[in-house]
């Protein structure tokens, strides 16, 4: 059995990032523990000052299997270059025409687009196609 793991974006604004991944990855905001109706209502009865409220937050897989992603602020700048980043595998890979993958890929593209990412660049090589996109935060990720 492999190992447990969640992904870990270092962040400014881990609600933003939370609400663009989630519909970006087909997952969920992950609900507040047991017994409370909120996230609020749980870091209230914590005792979680109101200007806390917004140092971390999760989006979990609805089918359970995925891996969980956490955002957590951090207050230092991103670095130029995505040391980690992830690649959305929509087209189907190699057993599907080459013209439908570019057709999934762009329209998935489009979609992500209309979340609040933006477009870097497109990559084109025999047989292969991939887009290059940037999350709200500047993070790059690919659509392949």
């Amino acid at each position: 059995m492999g190992t447990s793991f969640q992904v870990v974006f270092d962040c400014a604004d881990p609600d933003r990032l939370a609400k663009f991944w989630a519909p970006a990855l087909h997952y969920k905001e992950q609900d507040p523990p047991a017994g409370y109706a909120s996230w609020p209502a749980f870091l209230k009865a914590r005792g979680v000052p109101e200007t806390e409220w917004n140092t971390a937050s999760a989006i979990v897989d609805p089918e359970k299997v995925g891996p969980r992603i956490y955002f957590q602020q951090m207050d230092t700048p991103k670095p130029k270059k995505n040391r980690v980043h992830l690649d959305l595998n929509i087209s189907g890979g190699g057993k599907v025409a080459y013209e439908e993958r570019v057709k999934r890929v762009n329209a998935e593209v489009e979609r992500i687009l209309g979340l609040g990412a933006t477009k870097q660049r497109v990559w084109e090589d025999p047989g292969e196609y991939w887009i290059v996109l940037q999350d709200p935060e500047g993070n790059e990720f690919c659509v392949q």
